[in-house]
């Protein structure tokens, strides 16, 4: 057994886990951890598919299924590839056990199929790291809490059931399991070599950041990002679990996602994001009086739609019209919420566009500089784009605009801010030298 330097947790998306050369593919890369000495936690998500899958049939048997027994069966995919795993690791002569949630005892709320991480208890799989083997942890999965056990209810078994984290959750499982085990990093296998500053689909010239804080990371994964999920970034910025993202399929090095006090060099803008999974919905004509948009919002909020993007005009004769943004799967949803207010509200008309999609740059160099929504405006009315909806945070500004400009807007704003090719953009240095 190699002496041990350090715990590291590693995790390996669907497509790392997609077939068996991949997941021995992954084996070799957790073999060479493990014989540089490092203790190693594992954690997979299903193969590429499998989840989507399993969605698809529990949809089939039952459109309102119950929950629970959703968890049941999504959570599967992910057993799988931690048992493949296991025996990919002893093949190549590395002690490893497969794990699933409920033995590590990963304790989440009841909300199944959304579950939010409660704690870890990492007792037995420290114990079992430090005899010398390796864990592989099936992600997205947890149990649901209960006295620290099984608890019964009027309708059986309450507590104590598995229960999955959301789509995406095995980047969650990964962070909070370092957390727990306070390991020195958190490896993000995917199939790009780390973060670049836009989506290099679009952009072929997109640079890679060599780092990137947990603030940028956590409003790009907000705003459309598909690199890592968003409560996974905002969990690591909670707990100061270092990520790497990095390749499955090559060596390259990869981006980590860290404290802003580790980043020298801070860009103006990190990078430019976009997301086409927005709907905008506009009340014509509602009246201009106080109140209103509390009851719309309350009444959307009840109904589990969450909105994002708020602008009211100024009303000239007792009305307003009121546009916001929801996520265009909510937005059939929105429409009934909307049209049993229609006593209440008074509002003349309901107006939607499914066509939108929302750009977003992003930057911690924004809170020491002026002039970066001036910049942005100007680069897309150069292209003739027009702007629908605006809003900003202290390090992001959005636009939202016509879904055929997405690919347009993206590529006149990431060289707007200087972004294109390995050039490095300004830094808060040279700015604060001029």
């Amino acid at each position: 057994m190699p002496t041990v330097t350090s715990t590291i947790v590693m995790k390996f998306g669907g497509t790392s886990m997609a077939d068996i050369a991949r997941i021995r593919n992954a084996a070799t890369r957790v073999k060479r951890e493990f014989d540089a000495g490092h203790q190693v936690a594992v954690v997979v998500s299903a193969m590429a598919g499998t989840t989507n899958q399993l969605v698809k049939w529990c949809n089939e048997v039952d459109p309102l299924h119950d929950a629970r027994e959703y968890d049941a069966v999504v959570a599967t995919g992910e057993q799988i590839t931690a048992g493949l795993l296991a025996m990919a690791l002893q093949s190549i002569a590395v002690p490893a056990r497969s794990w699933q949630g409920w033995q590590v005892a990963i304790r989440t709320d009841g909300a199944h199929g959304r579950a939010r991480v409660d704690s870890i208890d990492s007792a037995a799989l420290l114990a079992d790291m430090a005899a010398g083997r390796v864990a592989v942890i099936a992600g997205f999965q947890g149990v649901a809490s209960g006295a620290g056990g099984i608890a019964f209810g009027a309708e059986g078994i309450v507590a104590g059931r598995i229960s999955t984290l959301g789509r995406g959750g095995s980047d969650l499982s990964a962070v909070a399991i370092a957390a727990a085990l306070g390991a020195e990093r958190c490896d993000i296998y995917t199939d790009v070599d780390g973060i670049y500053t836009t989506d290099p689909r679009i952009v072929k010239n997109a640079r890679k950041l060599e780092r990137i804080s947990f603030e940028e990371m956590l409003e790009l994964a907000s705003v459309g990002a598909k690199v890592l999920q968003t409560r996974s970034v905002e969990l690591a910025m909670k707990h100061g679990v270092r990520i790497q993202v990095l390749s499955s399929f090559s060596d390259a090095p990869g981006s980590f996602v860290v404290s802003e006090d580790e980043i020298v060099e801070k860009l103006l803008v990190s990078g430019v994001a976009y997301s086409a999974d927005d709907a905008k919905v506009t009340l014509r004509r509602v009246p201009d009086r106080p109140g209103i948009a509390a009851r719309l919002f309350g009444a959307l909020a009840s109904a589990h739609v969450n909105v994002d993007m708020i602008v009211q005009n100024l009303g000239a004769d007792g009305t307003t019209d009121m546009t916001f943004t929801v996520g265009r799967a909510d937005l059939a949803r929105a429409q009934e919420v909307l049209q049993g207010l229609r006593g209440a509200l008074e509002y003349e008309a309901v107006v939607t566009d499914p066509n939108v999609v929302k750009i977003s740059v992003v930057g911690i160099g924004m809170r020491s500089h002026a002039g970066v929504a001036a910049t942005m405006f100007d680069a897309l009315s150069a292209k003739n784009i027009n702007i629908q909806v605006i809003s900003t945070s202290e390090i992001k500004v959005s636009v939202l605009i016509e879904a055929a400009y997405k690919e347009l807007a993206v590529r006149a704003l990431h060289t707007a801010f200087g972004l294109d090719g390995p050039m490095p953009a300004e830094t808060e240095e040279a700015a604060e030298g001029q």
